[in-house]
């Protein structure tokens, strides 16, 4: 007791308490099952992804396809491509460049998409509200207003970062205490306030978006997807709603493959609810993808014409 000597925070006493040791890394890295699992569904869900842009492209001359705004939703399939592969950000060892580009990459990336999601909403409502019979709005819907959205919102989110990253930006940082006999490394966010004014912009475009899309979910559906949008954000907030109490009770690599999967869920909600019944008519129902079977369907009577 006369020579009891406290160990370094980075090692760690041995069994018999004789000496010290070094504790070995800790974090989440790809070669771990879990962090393979992962990393493997962030690349099989970006190859998908893919697909079925190439699938929209092979047939961007259907009606369905051009009823949908095309532009619109190829970009919305590169943003979610790129979501699925910003997950791969969160795997490995940390370094400063990582821990930089996570949480801004993730954030831009996802304000992308969603600010898409509303654009393509609110262009379903003006199709059915400013091509009604009489009015004389139809220059409204052709300057396509609602894509303004998408550099607005994005830029308001650059700017957050931008703040987040040149006042108090992410950094390496390690947890000696979390796991015996290991060092975890993991990324500090820097500044709590910055990171949840960057989460709550993203949160509050995303109820915008659900709550555009659920007010519109009852207009004539022959070319209205507003029903697939509603549920799709939905499902985005009630992931990343569940991801906040989760994220701050785990332990960090949990903490980490919980984020990762969180990403990895919310953007293959996006691509199931808003593409895949799209895909369904285009691939299996090819007779239902045409203009003369979609005008005989019920409440055709607003039918709108194909954008594009």
């Amino acid at each position: 007791m006369d020579q009891c000597t406290r160990c370094a925070d980075h090692q760690y006493a041995n069994p018999e308490r004789s000496r010290c040791l070094l504790k070995a890394e800790g974090f989440l890295a790809f070669k771990d099952p879990l962090g393979t699992a992962l990393a493997y569904n962030a690349l099989c869900c970006s190859a998908l992804t893919a697909a079925v842009l190439g699938v929209f492209v092979k047939h961007q001359d259907t009606p369905i396809v051009r009823a949908i705004s095309r532009a619109l939703s190829y970009l919305l399939l590169i943003s979610l491509t790129c979501c699925f592969l910003c997950s791969l950000l969160f795997l490995g060892r940390p370094h400063t460049a990582t821990c930089i580009l996570q949480h801004s990459t993730f954030a831009v990336v996802f304000t992308v998409v969603v600010s898409k999601v509303l654009a393509k909403t609110l262009n379903v409502v003006l199709a059915f509200t400013l091509t009604a019979p009489g009015r004389s709005t139809w220059q409204w819907l052709v300057s396509q207003a609602p894509n303004l959205l998408i550099p607005i919102c994005t830029l308001v989110q650059e700017t957050l970062c931008g703040l987040w990253l040149g006042t108090s930006p992410p950094f390496v940082d390690t947890d000696a205490h979390s796991e015996y006999g290991h060092v975890i490394i993991l990324c500090n966010k820097g500044s709590l306030t910055a990171f949840y004014c960057v989460l709550g912009y993203l949160g509050g475009l995303a109820l915008a978006s659900f709550t555009v899309a659920f007010l519109a979910r009852n207009l004539p559906d022959t070319f209205n997807e507003a029903k697939f949008l509603s549920f799709s954000m939905l499902l985005f907030c009630s992931v990343w709603l569940s991801f906040l109490p989760v994220h701050h009770s785990a332990k960090v690599k949990a903490m980490v493959a919980i984020e990762v999967f969180s990403i990895l869920v919310s953007s293959a909600g996006l691509l199931g609810c808003i593409f895949a019944p799209k895909c369904y008519v285009i691939l299996l129902r090819s007779e239902r993808n045409s203009l003369h079977r979609l005008r005989d369907r019920p409440h055709s009577g607003r039918n709108i014409g194909l954008k594009t």
